[in-house]
């Protein structure tokens, strides 16, 4: 009993690595959790703790990850709905090479912005980002009076 308990605690490790590195949602550490605390259960049981210590043992550590697996969870799932803060959106920039932008001191990807007839961007034009889609720029052509001097 103690080997198999033991065996479960290094499977709960290693999904508690994996469940870090890969983007699971909860899926892995769940598993991990329970796991973890089955394995613990059936390893002090092994060695000889009585029936009540290692279900105590299992439980508390079953709610402990559940809980921590829970913060995670929400946390993750909260970081997807926050909106890039950039500063790009309004910034002059311009036209490289197709498909690329400089704004800001980085080469970005670069769309145009399809609300208006536009003739095709050119290398050297001057260019407004309307828009931050990861990153990928949304952008049209600058005004005249918003091209610095």
């Amino acid at each position: 009993m103690s080997a198999l308990g033991l065996l479960l605690v290094l499977v709960g490790a290693t999904l508690v690595v994996a469940e870090a590195h890969l983007p699971s949602h909860g899926v892995l550490g769940s598993a991990a959790v329970l796991s973890l605390a089955l394995g613990v259960a059936l390893a002090l049981s092994g060695a000889g703790t009585g029936v009540g210590v290692s279900l105590a043992a299992g439980v508390g550590i079953g709610l402990a990850g559940a809980l921590c697996v829970w913060i995670l969870v929400r946390k993750a799932l909260a970081t997807r709905r926050l909106l890039a803060r950039n500063g790009l959106i309004g910034r002059v920039g311009t036209v490289r090479d197709s498909g690329q932008v400089f704004v800001d001191g980085g080469l970005w990807r670069a769309r145009v912005w399809d609300l208006q007839e536009e003739p095709a961007l050119r290398p050297g034009d001057a260019v407004v980002v309307e828009h931050v889609n990861g990153l990928t720029l949304t952008v049209r052509h600058a005004e005249e009076w918003e091209v610095a001097p």
